[in-house]
C-alpha cells in the first residue's frame, strides 16, 4: 500500500512539474493537456536521467533520479520562458495555477479517472501478482537490471558482459519509478502494469474530451456533467472493452448452436477451442484459461490446412495477461504521438521556421522516445505526425509545390532529430527485423474481423455513413483511394513473391504446399482471396469510409476535428490491410508478429475515433428514430464487455479474494512461497553489488535464469531463444549453454576454473533446479570456492579471481 502511494504521489509531482511545458504545446486543448502532463512527465524525467547516465554526467542512482527530476523542472522553466510567444511568462506557476481554478472540474474529472484506473488495476495485480510463464519473468529481469546498474547502457540480465540490446526505454522509467520510491522490482512491475493503463485512461480521455470541445476552452464556462462523462467512453473502448470472442464463448457454453442442431455455424466460423462441443452444458467456464482465446481470433491455414498461430491481442488482453511487454508499456507514449499530431493540426497560422518550432523538437522527443519504447510504432506515428504537418499547411498555404518542400525539410529535421536524441540506443541495437515478406496464401476472412473488431467497427461505420450521407459525392473517391491500395500492395506482394520463389527458402515455401511453380501457388493462392473476400471487403470498407471524408479537407468540406478523427480511421485500416499482403521478416517465419504490432495499433486508433463517433452520432440523431443508435452502441459494446467481466473473475479470483492467502503486489510471492530456500538466496543476491552469476539454462517460458530474473543480477545466459530473438541470431550467445554444463558437470577443476575465468563468473549457484538440469559434481566446487551464501537446498559459491 505504501509503495502505490508512493507512486501516486511522484507522478503527479512529475506531472505537476511538465504541465506548463505540456500547457503550452497543446494550447487549443481544452483541458490545457492536463492528461497528458504525466505522460510528458515521465518520458521528459527518464530522457533526462537515460542520457545523461548515458553519457557519464553521473550515475543510475537514487540521487540520480532525484537530480533528474530536479534538471527536468530547470528544462521546463527554461523552455516556457523562452517558448516564441511574442509575450513574457514572467511567472509561469501563477499562470498555471489560474488555468487549474478556471478549469478545476475538467482537471478533477482527469485525475479522478487517473486514481481511480491506477488504484483499480493495482488492486487486479494484487490478485494475481505473481511473475511467473509468458514474457513476464523476462520484462522483471530488465526491470531489477536497470535498478542494479549503475551507468548506462543496463547489463543484459541474460546474457552477462552485454548491454541490453532491445526497446527498453520502458524499462528504465520503470527503473527509475522504482529507484525513487525504494520500491522492489518484483512490486515496480506490477506497479508500472497498473500506472501505465492508467496513464492510458487519462490520455484517450483527453483526446476525446478535446476534440468533442473542438478547441475550445473551458476557463469561465459551466461545463455539464454530460460533458465531463460522455468522453469516458474514448477509455472504455481503449483499456475495458474485449472483441466478440467472450461472446461467443458464452454462447457456446449455454448450447447455443448446439442443442437443437449439428453446430453448423461453430463449425463454419472455425475459431479453435470453440469450434468443437462444449464438454458441459450451462456450465461456467468453460474450460482453464478461456479467456486466453481472445488473443488468437485469427486463423491461418495454409494451402494443404495446416494451422499457423497468429496474435491478435488488444489492450484489455494485455492487461489481463499483466505481462509488461514494450507494446503495452508504449501505449500512453502513443497516445501523446497522437497528441501530438492533433496539436500540429490544430494551431494557427504563423509556423515558424523549422528549427525554431517548438513542435518539432516535441515531435522529435516524442517520436524518438516511442522508437526507444517500441520500435514498431515509430514509423506509425511519425506517419501520423507528418500527415497532420501535411494538412496544417495546406489549410493555411494551399495545395502547392512549396508546401510539399517545405514539408520535406520538416519530416527531414524531425526524424533526423529523433533518432539523434536517441542516437546511445541506436548505437547498441540490433534488431532480428530484415526487410518485406509476401502473404501470399493467408487471407484473413470477414468473420474474424468482425470477432476482432466489432465493439468499434459498429460506430466507425455509423458515424462515417453519416458523414458520407451528408458529404454526398465523396464515396467514389474513398473507393478509388482503396482500390488503387489495395493494388499496388497486391502487384507488390506478387513481384516480392517472384523474387522469392527464385530463392530456395521460396522454392521450399512452394513445394511444401505441394506446388512446382510460382504460379501455380498464386493462382491457388487467389482462389482463396476470393472464397475469403469478405476480409477484404471490410477493411476495404473502414478505409473507403475514411478516405472519403478525409479528401473533402481540400474541399473545405469538413472542419479539423472532424479531419482528424478520420485520419486515425485511415492509418489504422491501412495497418490492418497491410499484413494481408506483406509482413515483416523475422525468427517467426511468417504474419503472426505483424499482424500482433499492427492490429494493436489498429485498436488504439480506432478505440479514439469510434469514442468520438459514438457521442456524435447520438448527438447528431433527430426524429423520432433517435434512440437508434444509442441503442445499436449500447448493444455492440455490450457484446465487447462480456469478455472484460467474464474474464476478469477467471484471471484474478476476484469473486473469492477474500479466501487469497495473501494480497500483495510483489510479483515475487508466489516464488517466496512455494521455495523459500531459493527466495532467500535471491534476496542476498539482490543486497549484492553486481556481480556475474551463473545458474542452469533451460527453455523460454520457463523457472530458469529465476536467480538472475528476480535478483537483477547478470547471468551467463538465460533463455537463449529470447536472447536470439533481441540479437538477430546466436552469435553472441556462442556455446555459452553448453560452457555452463560444463562448469556444472565435469569433474576437472581446471577445466572448471578456466570457464569461470574466461565469463567473469562471480557467484556459482547450486539448487534443486540446477542438480535436476545437471549431474552436478559439487565436490569441486566444495574443495575450492568459499561458501558465500547457503541456506537449505541452495549453495552459492563464490569465485575470488
Amino acid at each position: 500500500m505504501g509503495s502505490f502511494f508512493a507512486w501516486y504521489l511522484l507522478i503527479t509531482l512529475i506531472g505537476l512539474i511538465a504541465f506548463p511545458l505540456v500547457n503550452r504545446m497543446f494550447e487549443k486543448f481544452a483541458d490545457g493537456g492536463y492528461g497528458f502532463s504525466k505522460i510528458a512527465g515521465l518520458l521528459g524525467v527518464s530522457y533526462i536521467h537515460w542520457i545523461l547516465v548515458t553519457l557519464g554526467a553521473y550515475t543510475n542512482t537514487l540521487g540520480g533520479v532525484y537530480l533528474s527530476v530536479i534538471l527536468f523542472a530547470g528544462v521546463v522553466f527554461v523552455i516556457t520562458n523562452l517558448w516564441p510567444k511574442g509575450d513574457t511568462w514572467e511567472n509561469s506557476w501563477v499562470k498555471i495555477r489560474t488555468f487549474v481554478v478556471a478549469n478545476q472540474r475538467v482537471v478533477g474529472a482527469s485525475e479522478l479517472l487517473f486514481f481511480a484506473a491506477f488504484a483499480f488495476w493495482a488492486f487486479m495485480r494484487a490478485l494475481n501478482p505473481e511473475v511467473s510463464g509468458t514474457e513476464k519473468p523476462m520484462e522483471l529481469a530488465f526491470i531489477n537490471s536497470i535498478i542494479k546498474s549503475a551507468v548506462f547502457p543496463p547489463s543484459d540480465p541474460w546474457l552477462s558482459g552485454y548491454a541490453i540490446s532491445y526497446y527498453y526505454f520502458g524499462y528504465v522509467m520503470a527503473g527509475i519509478l522504482a529507484l525513487a520510491t525504494k520500491t522492489p522490482g518484483s512490486v515496480a512491475f506490477n506497479l508500472m502494469l497498473a500506472m501505465v493503463t492508467a496513464m492510458a485512461v487519462a490520455g484517450s480521455y483527453s483526446l476525446v474530451f478535446n476534440l468533442l470541445r473542438n478547441g475550445e476552452h473551458t476557463a469561465g464556462k459551466k461545463i455539464s456533467m454530460a460533458a465531463l462523462s460522455l468522453p469516458v467512453i474514448g477509455p472504455m473502448l481503449l483499456t475495458f472493452m474485449g472483441n466478440a470472442e467472450g461472446f461467443l464463448e458464452l454462447l457456446r457454453a449455454y448450447g447455443v448452436g448446439w442443442r437443437a442442431s449439428s453446430g453448423w455455424f461453430w463449425s463454419w466460423l472455425n475459431i479453435k477451442d470453440i469450434n468443437v462441443p462444449p464438454d458441459m452444458i450451462n456450465v461456467w467456464p468453460p474450460r482453464y484459461w478461456f479467456w486466453w482465446r481472445a488473443s488468437r481470433v485469427l486463423q491461418d491455414y495454409d494451402l494443404l490446412g495446416n494451422f499457423h498461430e497468429v496474435i491478435d491481442e488488444f489492450p484489455f488482453f494485455s492487461f489481463l495477461l499483466g505481462d509488461l511487454h514494450p507494446h503495452v508499456l508504449a501505449i500512453p507514449f502513443v497516445l501523446l504521438s497522437i497528441a501530438v499530431a492533433l496539436a500540429l493540426l490544430w494551431r494557427e497560422n504563423g509556423t515558424p521556421t523549422p528549427l525554431a518550432d517548438p513542435l518539432l523538437w516535441g515531435s522529435a522527443v516524442v517520436l524518438g522516445g516511442l522508437a526507444f519504447l517500441n520500435t514498431w510504432d515509430f514509423p506509425i506515428y511519425f506517419g501520423l505526425v507528418i500527415l497532420a504537418r501535411l494538412f496544417h499547411s495546406a489549410k493555411y498555404g494551399g495545395w502547392s509545390k512549396a508546401l510539399f518542400w517545405e514539408l520535406a525539410l520538416w519530416s527531414l529535421l524531425a526524424g533526423t532529430l529523433s533518432i539523434l536524441l536517441y542516437l546511445p540506443f541506436y548505437l547498441g541495437f540490433s534488431s532480428q527485423a530484415g526487410g518485406l515478406l509476401p502473404n501470399i496464401i493467408f487471407p484473413t476472412r470477414g468473420a474474424y474481423i468482425w470477432v476482432m473488431f466489432l465493439p468499434l467497427l459498429v460506430p466507425i461505420f455509423w458515424f462515417g455513413g453519416i458523414k458520407i450521407w451528408r458529404l454526398k459525392n465523396s464515396v467514389i473517391e474513398g473507393v478509388l483511394g482503396t482500390l488503387f491500395l489495395i493494388t499496388a500492395l497486391a502487384i507488390l506482394s506478387t513481384l516480392l513473391g517472384w523474387v522469392a520463389s527464385s530463392l530456395p527458402e521460396g522454392a521450399a515455401l512452394i513445394n511444401s504446399q505441394g506446388y512446382a511453380t510460382f504460379s501455380q501457388i498464386l493462382e491457388a493462392a487467389l482462389g482463396r482471396r476470393l472464397a475469403y473476400l469478405g476480409g477484404l471487403v471490410t477493411v476495404g470498407g473502414v478505409l473507403s469510409v475514411g478516405l472519403a471524408v478525409v479528401s473533402q479537407f481540400a474541399r473545405v468540406r469538413i472542419d479539423r476535428k472532424t479531419l482528424f478523427v478520420f485520419m486515425l480511421v485511415v492509418v489504422g485500416a491501412v495497418l490492418v490491410l497491410v499484413p494481408e499482403f506483406v509482413y515483416l521478416r523475422d525468427q517467426f517465419g511468417n504474419r503472426m508478429n505483424t499482424v500482433f504490432k499492427f492490429y494493436y495499433q489498429a485498436w488504439i486508433l480506432w478505440s479514439i475515433a469510434a469514442g468520438y463517433g459514438m457521442i456524435k452520432s447520438i448527438e447528431k440523431s433527430r426524429g423520432y428514430l433517435k434512440w437508434i443508435p444509442g441503442l445499436v452502441f449500447v448493444l455492440t459494446c455490450a457484446i465487447g464487455l462480456v469478455y472484460p467481466i467474464t474474464s476478469l473473475p477467471e484471471k484474478t479470483g476476484l469473486l473469492n479474494f477474500q479466501s487469497k492467502p495473501a494480497i500483495t503486489l510483489d510479483g515475487a510471492s508466489q516464488l517466496a512461497a512455494n521455495n523459500p530456500d531459493e527466495y532467500a538466496a535471491i534476496l542476498w543476491l539482490r543486497h549484492q553489488p553486481q556481480r556475474v552469476i551463473v545458474e542452469a539454462i533451460g527453455g523460454s517460458y520457463s523457472e530458469y535464469a529465476r536467480m538472475s530474473t528476480f535478483s537483477g543480477q547478470p547471468t551467463l545466459l538465460g533463455w537463449p531463444g529470447h536472447e536470439s530473438q533481441w540479437r538477430g541470431g546466436y552469435d553472441e550467445v556462442g556455446s555459452r549453454q553448453q560452457d555452463v554444463e560444463a562448469i556444472y558437470v565435469t569433474p576437472d577443476w581446471q577445466a572448471t576454473k578456466e570457464l569461470l575465468e574466461g565469463y567473469n563468473v562471480d557467484y556459482v549457484v547450486i539448487g534443486n533446479l540446477e542438480r535436476v538440469t545437471y549431474k552436478v559434481f559439487e565436490q569441486k566446487f566444495a574443495e575450492n570456492l568459499a561458501v558465500a551464501y547457503q541456506t537449505g537446498s541452495v549453495t552459492i559459491y563464490q569465485y575470488s579471481q
